[in-house]
């Protein structure tokens, strides 16, 4: 199986930018699509963008779309999620998860296996 590793977050002011990465170790990471999830407190983790094994394609959701860009970099076992733009709606913790059999165009978390422990994003107003 392949262990994830999430890093990158902190306390930022809106406006700012962070750039959270995803260390795979364990089996390639292009053997895997992979998703960036999020959970704000008090909330369920939800999606919030994927990226197919190749690289080739990506998904996000609306609210992230022109601010957040998901990018892999296969030869170093490791996908980015840079965040830029940040809200304070932007806060929660941010995990990565690998899809062994999709092409990263799934949006729920049944079909993402090897959770990391996440990172902590604070976006102040």
């Amino acid at each position: 199986q392949v262990q994830l590793v999430e890093s990158g977050g902190g306390l930022v002011q809106a406006g700012g930018s962070l750039r959270l990465s995803c260390a795979a170790s364990g089996r390639p990471i292009n053997n895997y699509a992979v998703g960036w999830f999020r959970q704000a407190p008090g909330k369920e983790r939800d999606f919030v963008a994927s990226i197919s094994w190749t690289g080739s394609t990506t998904y996000y959701i609306d609210s992230v779309k022109g601010r957040f860009t998901i990018s892999r970099d296969n030869a170093k076992n490791t996908v980015h999620l840079h965040l830029n733009s940040l809200r304070p709606e932007d806060t929660a913790v941010y995990y990565c998860s690998a899809d062994r059999f999709g092409d990263g165009s799934s949006r729920s978390e049944r079909d993402y296996e090897n959770w990391g422990q996440g990172t902590q994003v604070t976006v102040s107003s």
